[in-house]
């Protein structure tokens, strides 16, 4: 007789995976949406190579990271956005205080990633947070009963081009909790499609080594005759 497994062991076992310095650092490192390699990820934790590749052989058969090989490179991503949401979710809901910046430098990384930066696949700070209540004022979604896009939202991505891949069970949209802004941004499939819509157009354009991006002169007069967002609130 097969032995019985307690219904708390795969929570547990999940719990215990996150529960380690190292390995929630890799995890938020993969926030930026890119695959990392093994020595990147050593040297952005501080940790040795060895200590790295252990690490991530755990994160791997947990089903959060899946690898890539390529050449003498081992590469690492989330294994689904399912993964990525949930990284998301625990560290919104454990970031401290922010802490006063030592440095210029340091006030300045901080001051871009509040304002406007990817989370994961969507965009997040003071730019996704407008993003989304300029949807919401316009009726192209909705928050009263969860996030949900409109008949209006629909045919706003539509004019605009920006497809919605909605064949696989991603939600077509989901609140996230903004970490800095402490209330949620639109992400789901809609939320990734005009992230990669902004991006690829050039609206938006990625700024520094980390996951900060700055709205373009061509990106504040699209969201403003798209969705009435005055520049200022983008600066």
């Amino acid at each position: 007789m097969a032995p019985t497994v307690h219904p708390g062991t795969p929570l547990a076992s999940l719990a215990a995976l996150l529960a380690d310095e190292t390995r929630a650092a890799f995890c938020l490192a993969l926030l930026d949406g890119r695959a990392w390699t093994a020595g990147e990820l050593a040297r952005y934790a501080g940790v040795a190579p060895s200590t790295a590749s252990e690490h991530l052989g755990k994160l791997v058969a947990g089903g959060l990271f899946a690898e890539e090989r390529q050449g003498r490179h081992r590469y690492v991503r989330f294994a689904d956005p399912g993964a990525a949401h949930l990284v998301e979710d625990l560290a919104a809901h454990s970031a401290p205080a922010p802490e006063r910046p030592r440095t210029l430098r340091v006030a300045g990384a901080t001051s871009a990633m509040a304002r406007g930066r990817t989370c994961y696949d969507h965009l997040a700070g003071r730019l996704g947070l407008a993003v989304t209540e300029a949807m919401t004022v316009r009726g192209l979604l909705r928050q009263d009963t969860g996030f949900a896009l409109t008949d209006r939202g629909l045919k706003w991505f539509g004019e605009y081009g920006i497809a919605l891949e909605r064949s696989g069970r991603r939600p077509l949209v989901r609140p996230c909790l903004d970490w800095t802004e402490r209330r949620p941004h639109l992400a789901g499939v809609a939320g990734a499609a005009f992230c990669r819509h902004a991006l690829d157009s050039g609206w938006c354009v990625r700024i520094g080594s980390e996951r900060a991006v700055k709205v373009t002169p061509e990106g504040e007069r699209a969201l403003y005759e798209g969705l009435g967002i005055e520049p200022r609130i983008l600066r």
